[in-house]
């Protein structure tokens, strides 16, 4: 069977490594172009630096896109490829608002395309064997520590710090995305602390109170951006049964009961592009937007300092 021909839209570090190495890698697709502003991409593929010249060189001929820009630009992005024709990945998180990621799925339907929102950190195989126990014994508390240095991960990006840009919430959506896969039932934020990032209008770290149905003990995230942080991207578990559970590495490692599982994984983005293969080939959509609207009814509630 033929690949899918497929083109980055956008090519920042995610996009870089992470993205073009598994699409080179994958049995599905070929990466045939890409759109980017930046100059030292290093990209041997056809190269435009916006999304209308890409569209309008039909030779390419695509079948899908994988957009990676930020997210205050995607949902037109997104849209401009449904109507040329094209299935689309979005990475993380989907859009800018609910209401956008929920004209993106309408228009899929309505133009019978794919769209896949994506959140990688869920796709890991210690996330599964840990929803499978929580499933099996039920959930009874949860705490997150999602720490890490912004600095590091977004070199120079000021977006994360306008509207639009997430602040922390652009790494503390991939926590959010495992729980809410994890407790199965909606989580509600029934409180949050926001600290501000001071030149910006995102915050900078983050607290959120967090209640599901049939979870009696406490439910707890904590977020932190701040240079100084450790990095540190864990959820601990406990099941109604008391099994200790330990998701570290941003779902990468497991442990029950202080040990750990050695797990055979082959790895996130190979497992979404894997999943995208399917979603085309079967013509259906998956728009999950939960975490996302876990991040908007955290901005609606929280107490800001």
């Amino acid at each position: 069977m033929a690949k899918h021909r497929i083109a980055l839209i956008g090519y920042g570090q995610i996009a870089r490594t992470q993205h073009a190495p598994n699409i080179a890698a994958s049995p599905h697709f070929d990466l045939v172009a890409a759109v980017t502003l930046a100059q030292d991409h290093g990209l041997s593929i056809p190269v435009f630096s916006d999304i209308a010249q890409l569209l309008a060189t039909p030779s390419l001929g695509l079948d899908a896109a994988a957009i990676c820009t930020p997210p205050a630009v995607r949902h037109s992005i997104a849209l401009s490829c449904l109507e040329a024709g094209l299935h689309i990945l979005l990475e993380k998180p989907t859009a800018s608002t609910l209401g956008e990621a929920t004209d993106i799925a309408v228009r899929s339907h309505a133009v019978d395309r794919t769209a896949f929102a994506t959140w990688h950190a869920r796709e890991h195989i210690a996330v599964e064997h840990a929803v499978r126990r929580v499933q099996k014994e039920g959930l009874a508390s949860m705490a997150i520590n999602w720490h890490e240095n912004w600095e590091k991960w977004h070199p120079g990006q000021d977006w994360i710090w306008q509207p639009g840009g997430f602040g922390v919430f652009d790494a503390g959506i991939n926590a959010l995305s495992i729980a809410s896969h994890l407790v199965g039932t909606p989580l509600l934020v029934r409180g949050a602390a926001l600290t501000m990032e001071p030149h910006g209008q995102q915050p900078v770290a983050a607290t959120l109170d967090l209640q599901a149905a049939g979870v009696t003990g406490s439910m707890v995230a904590e977020f932190d951006w701040r240079p100084t942080t450790k990095e540190r991207w864990d959820l601990r578990l406990m099941t109604q049964s008391g099994t200790q559970i330990w998701l570290a590495q941003g779902g990468r490692s497991l442990r029950v009961d202080g040990r750990v599982r050695k797990l055979e994984d082959m790895g996130a983005y190979p497992r979404l592009y894997a999943r995208f293969a399917d979603l085309i080939a079967t013509r259906r959509s998956d728009m999950d937007v939960e975490p996302l609207r876990l991040v908007a009814d955290a901005f609606l509630v929280a107490s800001r300092h």
